[in-house]
């Protein structure tokens, strides 16, 4: 069984920003829902990082709450 490498290790990238909006868009589904890990690959501290960054976009009008 082959596991995804997270994207966020493998850029070596420390923080996620609730700014950058196309980067958080990658881990939206098409209903705006965050998308889990299994799918993505992401490690668990930076899929809590993800959700965090997306709450607080989705809060500050960056990002929908939900698409219809």
């Amino acid at each position: 069984m082959m596991t995804k490498q997270c994207f966020f290790c493998s850029q070596n990238l420390k923080t996620i920003d609730y700014k950058e909006v196309d980067l958080l868009k990658r881990f939206i589904s098409g209903q705006a829902k965050i998308i889990d890990p299994r799918h993505t690959g992401t490690c668990a501290k930076h899929q809590r990082m993800i959700a965090s960054a997306v709450k607080r976009s989705r809060f500050m009008a960056l990002l929908p709450f939900v698409k219809r």
